[in-house]
């Protein structure tokens, strides 16, 4: 393991973690843990990192669980590759793969949400027999259907010179963030700062177009057979599960039917959150998480 890289105190406050960096496939991967006891595996999306998991963390620090909050490359305070042409599922996937095998997580619970959801799933379904729970808040586990319109967000990204200014020199979306929330004010002051902060060199800070372009515009994009993958492990998957969903999400709210068609055993709890959920409802993620632990033997 690799020292983590220092942040500035104000930042420090809201990291009571343990932190340390895991090279996996030429890239160093920022995690943080807290507690020991069965691993649940926390995983985020575009474009923020294992601090969006704090609030949940902080709600189970009581419970025999290690939780391991990593950041995926290119976000947080991992390796933020120059090339955006890195990005891709595919990419995404084998990394989180090389992590979970370099953690041991032999048996863990896998928590996914954003672009979390899919790359997990597919480090799932490469690993079935150890996986021992799962917990799905807003994302997707598949492919589009046929006939599909991709939303606004991502026929933005997809605008030449204009997407790239807004993402890379204006930080969109982090600094946007607030727009996919029920409650606008749970990314204000030092939490916004936070997913700011992580991407504020624009000579690195590609993740987040690269990775909204990886939603697929057609059903030939290189993302569908990975989301593909994601969806069959879904469909085969038996074992404890719950689903959190914040109904006010713009990007993903009417996602949550598909979900549970795929996971029709899973308890669903929704939410009036937003996008990012995990800000606003903590207590209730944690709740789910801590269910799925208590079944999972």
């Amino acid at each position: 393991m690799l020292s983590a890289p220092p942040v500035p105190g104000w930042l420090e406050k809201l990291l009571p973690f343990r932190r340390y960096r895991v090279q996996v496939g030429g890239y160093a991967m920022h995690v943080m843990e807290q507690g020991e006891g069965l691993p649940v595996l926390l995983l985020h999306g575009n474009p923020t990192w294992g601090f969006l998991y704090r609030k949940v963390a902080q709600a189970l620090a009581s419970e025999r669980l290690r939780l391991v909050m990593p950041d995926l490359v290119g976000l947080g305070l991992s390796d933020h590759p120059a090339d955006e042409a890195v990005h891709t599922l595919d990419f995404h996937a084998r990394q989180l793969g090389g992590l979970v095998d370099a953690l041991g997580l032999d048996r863990f619970v896998f928590v996914g949400q954003d672009w979390g959801g899919p790359i997990g799933a597919c480090v799932c379904a490469e690993r079935a027999e150890r996986v021992r729970g799962a917990v799905i808040l807003n994302t997707v586990l598949g492919p589009p259907k046929p006939g599909f319109k991709a939303t606004p967000f991502h026929r933005f990204a997809r605008l030449p010179v204009v997407s790239t200014l807004a993402f890379r020199a204006l930080l969109f979306p982090a600094r946007g963030m607030g727009f996919a929330q029920g409650d606008r004010h749970t990314v204000d002051g030092d939490v916004g700062r936070a997913y700011r902060w992580v991407l504020r060199d624009r000579f690195t800070n590609g993740a987040p177009l690269a990775m909204a372009r990886m939603v697929p515009d057609t059903l030939t994009h290189p993302s569908i057979p990975r989301l593909e993958q994601a969806q069959r492990w879904a469909q085969d998957y038996r074992g404890p599960a719950e689903i959190v969903w914040g109904e006010r999400d713009p990007v993903l709210g009417r996602v949550r039917r598909r979900i549970e068609a795929l996971l029709p055993h899973a308890k669903v709890t929704t939410t009036a959150a937003g996008h990012f959920l995990q800000e606003e409802v903590p207590k209730e993620i944690a709740a789910a998480i801590r269910g799925v632990a208590a079944q999972s033997g």
